[in-house]
């Protein structure tokens, strides 16, 4: 069984944390494939053994610097970029909500960049995420939750 993200052999389960302040939305510009140099929610790969919910509290303090705590979850999507007749990433991707409880924001692990964007910017097309991105928050947004 391969252990690549690249070309894997089965899919990999990743997490994605969905965090709110001030009307405003975290992102990260992605500092490798895929979707390297995109704007989207902080996250990543779980690693073996870890559980959800902790996994997406270490890849946001890894990536922004920030501590959170988990909400509750939010969605579960999978997206799979193919080239040619080949699979060439299939993650399963867990979503939560999240909210801060500490840190400070900073850019670390692969990611390129971290910041807050205005909520309504995102969701009007002014900031440029992946589409599924977009749906996503679109979905969340609309929930009954406070942003």
């Amino acid at each position: 069984m391969s252990d690549t993200r690249e070309y894997p052999s089965v899919p990999v389960v990743g997490v994605g944390a969905i965090v709110f302040r001030d009307r405003k939305v975290l992102l990260v510009r992605r500092g490798r494939e895929p979707l390297k140099g995109e704007w989207s929610l902080p996250g990543g790969r779980l690693e073996l053994g870890e559980h959800l919910e902790a996994a997406v509290i270490r890849e946001v303090r890894e990536e922004t610097g920030l501590d959170v705590r988990v909400v509750r979850h939010a969605e579960t999507l999978e997206r799979i970029f193919r080239e040619e007749d080949r699979v060439r990433y299939h993650y399963v991707l867990v979503d939560f909500l999240c909210e801060v409880t500490g840190g400070e924001l900073l850019c670390g692990d692969d990611a390129a960049d971290a910041a807050w964007f205005p909520l309504d910017a995102v969701l009007r097309g002014e900031i440029a995420v992946a589409q599924f991105t977009l749906e996503v928050l679109e979905r969340v947004a609309a929930g009954t939750f406070s942003v």
